[in-house]
């Protein structure tokens, strides 16, 4: 088992610039991580001259990205836009493949008023099974999130019901397209997280590991502190055979520190479950 961190608590200083991609990642080495992650929104562009001081600078430094999160919206009633994001995550697949990144943290799309529900997931279904291959042909493993909400959309996720998440991913057993199981955003919805691993703990991939403050609303906590079950949620994909990357997502607000209490408190759980 290894431990990167997405450091949501972070994202206004780095995407604002205030601290650099490189200074995320000495922080994250000091503190204890194996890995970083991050988002899209951290890339400031994609010329060859960014990107080559970006890479020359993390591999100096010894913290591989381990996961990069992207924000495909495939339920867009809009045909035009669908085909738009399927552009755009075939561009962060490149990127993905461009800066040595094992992982793209990819969703089904937002919650739109309008949806039909089993027209969403045919859609999200089809771009799917049209994305697999070139995350297969570049090298970078695709994982699907059950998701909450991103502040990159202003909706909820299609997925926040985890009977859709489920849904979908019976949709796409055929495919490379395996997942990134957020502990979390279940409990947040009011649901049990415990309640709907067993029905795809066979193709968990990397685990977002976060922590809501009650059930039924979409509150994060510092990890350890809140109602998310993440001790006996690891018993449970310990016992069956998970030894992976555990993905802190840690969006407490409570920056550096929360980040380091999370290392801590995951590190100490995962041992002793």
């Amino acid at each position: 088992m290894k431990i990167s961190c997405l450091p949501v608590s972070l994202f206004d200083e780095i995407c604002s610039g205030r601290m650099s991609l490189p200074q995320w990642a000495r922080k994250a080495k000091e503190i204890g991580y194996d890995g970083i992650d991050i988002s899209i929104m951290f890339i400031k562009n994609r010329t060859p001259t960014y990107l080559n001081a970006l890479k020359q600078e993390l591999q100096e430094i010894g913290m591989p990205i381990v996961m990069m999160t992207t924000y495909p919206d495939f339920t867009n009633p809009n045909p035009v836009q669908r085909e738009r994001e399927f552009l755009y995550l075939q561009a962060d697949i490149a990127l993905a493949s461009e800066l040595h990144i094992r992982y793209l943290r990819i969703l089904a799309g937002q919650a739109h008023p309008e949806l039909d529900r089993a027209q969403g997931i045919a859609w999200v279904s089809d771009y799917f099974h049209r994305i697999a291959p070139i995350g297969k042909e570049y090298g970078v493993g695709l994982v699907f999130e059950n998701h909450g909400k991103p502040g990159a959309w202003p909706r909820v996720d299609f997925t926040y019901d985890p009977a859709v998440f489920l849904d979908i991913c019976r949709q796409i057993e055929d495919t490379d397209i395996r997942l990134n199981f957020d502990t979390g955003n279940i409990t947040a919805f009011g649901g049990d997280p415990l309640e709907v691993v067993p029905s795809v703990v066979n193709r968990l991939e990397t685990i977002h590991v976060t922590d809501m403050e009650q059930r039924g609303r979409f509150c994060p906590a510092a990890i350890g502190t809140g109602v998310t079950p993440n001790r006996p949620f690891f018993e449970y994909i310990k016992r069956h055979g998970f030894d992976n990357w555990l993905c802190i997502e840690e969006a407490s607000g409570c920056g550096l520190a929360g980040i380091r209490d999370a290392y801590h408190f995951v590190k100490q759980a995962w041992d002793e479950a």
